[in-house]
């Protein structure tokens, strides 16, 4: 069976010059993964925008109201990291689809990728660190609310805690939020996942795979989740220039393939995002991005 694969040409808009978020990588991500299309069997799948009903599940209508809008203040942007625009709220609305259409073909198949995703920082009524809407939280929400599933395991090992969904799902016993993220880094404020584990500058492969294969099965046995949402940021590289971790590419293939082959060993369909990373280099990380589409199509 082919390994799904999710990715819109609309998920790369033109930033201003020497802006900090790379908003390239997702293009440059596309034509490396075309390039190994034959050998790793994929299925590529165009999603549509998410629908504003979906968001409202998650987000509060004043506030997608001003994002939709384009009333959203100055201080708002700000947070966000990116200036309103029409395309802006188009890109966000594509990559929230990708990732609803993700979890669907993951359902289905077992296990899905994004080519973007996991923008873990917003919260219901505000956008923060480079996150307008929170994908992953609209995809739960969505996946619960049809009844496809009862019980959700979010996994994200971006290197920043992902504090708006440990925030949106805290008193919700359906959706269990684990967040292993490195500890002096933002947000500044954490909120409380169910599982956090924060780790100090400078972890290596070592030591990051050893607290990952620790923690991550008992997580399987006792909540049993019937959908795992992975977010695979690739910011805990040693060459991230935000992450202050010291993951090595060897150790970031070896995270992804052991997430993913855990839950298809425990028959547990993932649907998997790509995460934070940031390199001015956009080939290296798109690169890094790459290792999780690898280790999925290995497991197909």
């Amino acid at each position: 069976m082919p390994l799904p694969l999710i990715h819109h040409p609309g998920y790369t808009i033109v930033l201003p010059p020497r802006h900090p978020f790379p908003m390239a990588k997702f293009r440059v991500l596309r034509d490396i993964l075309a390039a190994e299309e034959t050998g790793m069997g994929a299925e590529w799948i165009t999603p549509q925008p998410a629908s504003e009903a979906s968001l409202a599940r998650i987000h509060t209508p004043e506030y997608l109201r001003a994002f939709l809008g384009g009333s959203m203040s100055e201080a708002t942007q700000r947070r966000s990291g990116f200036r309103w625009s029409e395309a802006l709220v188009e890109r966000t609305l594509l990559e929230v689809g990708g990732t609803l259409t993700t979890v669907e073909a993951a359902l289905d198949t077992g296990l899905a990728c994004n080519t973007a995703g996991g923008t873990h920082h917003a919260h219901a009524d505000a956008a923060s660190g480079y996150c307008l809407i929170n994908d992953l939280a609209v995809a739960a929400a969505h996946a619960l609310t049809h009844g496809w599933v009862d019980r959700i395991l979010i996994v994200d090992l971006d290197v920043h805690q992902g504090d708006g969904t440990a925030r949106l799902f805290r008193h919700d016993q359906r959706v269990f939020t684990f967040s292993m993220h490195g500890a002096a880094n933002f947000p500044a404020r954490k909120q409380h996942s169910d599982l956090d584990i924060a780790l100090p500058r400078g972890t290596d492969d070592a030591a990051y795979l050893h607290q990952l294969t620790t923690s991550l099965p008992p997580l399987l046995v006792q909540f049993a989740p019937d959908l795992v949402l992975y977010d695979a940021g690739v910011d805990v590289h040693a060459d991230d220039r935000l992450g202050h971790l010291a993951l090595t590419d060897n150790g970031l293939f070896a995270r992804d393939h052991y997430v993913l082959s855990i839950c298809r060993e425990a028959h547990i369909p993932v649907a998997a995002v790509i995460g934070g990373g940031y390199d001015r280099d956009l080939e290296a990380l798109a690169q890094r991005h790459a290792r999780l589409h690898r280790a999925a199509s290995q497991l197909v």
